[in-house]
């Protein structure tokens, strides 16, 4: 059983769920990541990588210019050619965009998934056609797999199949964070105390509140890893200690966490961020970082409401809660052991490894009887007694 995936989000753009998720799929099956067009070739075509085995990342390149009908066409075209030449038969259709419906529709997969981990129609320059096509891709799916549980509310009022499946971690690769000795060569001139945000820098983040922040305690330097998206540079706070490093790769992001004192999620509350679920939460407390957020829904419950991340509302309540943190006996090696101790247990059953699991299962039962494989459970009098089957 391949996968084809439809994103709105490029493979090697920001590691996050989708990568997670697709490659653990590609342990057992091929898997095809259809990418947004990139504009400005002279004709049409398709242009194929492979980063990791048993995922092709397929990327259409088209002239600029196109109406909307002539770009769906297009696609649909290159991702007919893609299919065949790759002998695509049996597959899961795995949407993270409802938009790839203008180009996919026509497609006869076994099971359609909607794994929706953003309110996409919130986000500054959403095309206006995406409720619509959102209401068509609930009906066309099997089932939702939502991204938090805030969106999961929102969601499963329009799907009767919704599955929450919130933001996870890969806790061994960030628990590196805690055991750094060598601080990336951008980061180390730095003076401390230092505060961190990683992630997409865009209309997300309140950047009042980080000018606030450094302008409140110019003594604090706040650091800010990842790319600037969908907003002006202009737009950027900018101060003495305020240190813009850029994007980063997925593998470097530890040594990154390692040299903070505290971790910043700065978002702005808003329309864009009513339904969010930060991936960074649980990555930055497995880099056994302290962490002040703003009143996220998702991070409230469960992180705020179990004291494992201190919540602020205002710029005095950031440099409060954040200097909290920065307290001596907070560093307490007792206190801090049996913080980490607090935070490694509830981490311990929030893997991708077991999101993937549980998601593949629910996949697998999907599927129709007789598909290519699928595993079907014994009808009960085939059983043999004290026996017990797998999957």
């Amino acid at each position: 059983m391949d996968y084809v995936a439809i994103s709105h989000l490029r493979w090697g753009f920001v590691y996050q769920r989708p990568q997670h998720l697709l490659s653990r799929c590609a342990r057992d099956h091929r898997v095809f990541f259809w990418e947004e067009p990139v504009y400005g070739s002279e004709t049409a075509r398709l242009e194929i990588s492979r980063p990791t085995p048993n995922i092709c990342v397929a990327t259409p390149h088209l002239p600029k210019g196109l109406s909307d009908s002539e770009d769906c066409e297009l696609q649909k075209n290159l991702l007919d050619e893609m299919l065949l030449e790759h002998e695509v038969k049996d597959f899961v259709a795995w949407y993270y965009s409802p938009t790839g419906l203008g180009f996919s529709r026509h497609l006869q997969p076994a099971l359609t998934v909607y794994d929706c981990m953003d309110e996409l129609s919130a986000f500054r320059g959403a095309p206006p056609g995406l409720r619509k096509a959102e209401a068509e891709l609930f009906g066309r799916a099997a089932m939702v797999l939502a991204g938090g549980r805030s969106l999961y509310e929102s969601k499963r009022h329009h799907h009767p199949n919704t599955h929450l499946f919130p933001s996870s971690i890969d806790r061994q690769h960030f628990s590196q964070a805690r055991v750094q000795d060598q601080e990336p060569a951008d980061q180390a001139g730095i003076p401390h105390p230092r505060l961190g945000y990683c992630g997409v820098i865009d209309e997300r983040i309140d950047m009042d509140l980080i000018a606030a922040i450094a302008k409140i305690r110019p003594d604090w330097h706040i650091v800010m890893v990842g790319p600037v998206v969908k907003i002006s540079e202009d737009d950027l706070p900018r101060a003495e200690n305020i240190h813009y490093l850029g994007g980063k790769d997925y593998k470097e992001l530890p040594a990154y966490l390692g040299g903070w004192d505290v971790g910043l999620l700065p978002f702005a509350l808003n329309e864009s961020t009513r339904y969010i679920s930060p991936t960074k939460t649980p990555e930055y407390l497995a880099a056994g970082l302290r962490v002040v957020s703003s009143a996220i829904a998702d991070v409230v419950t469960p992180y705020g409401d179990l004291d494992m991340v201190r919540i602020a509302t205002t710029p005095e309540q950031f440099v409060q809660e954040i200097e909290f943190n920065l307290q001596p006996e907070q560093s307490d090696p007792e206190q801090n052991e049996a913080w980490r101790t607090q935070v490694d247990s509830f981490l311990a059953s929030n893997s991708w490894d077991i999101t993937w699991s549980k998601m593949h299962a629910l996949i697998n039962a999907a599927l129709p009887k007789g598909c290519c494989n699928r595993v079907d459970e014994p009808e009960p009098d085939a059983q043999v007694a004290g026996s017990s089957s797998s999957r």
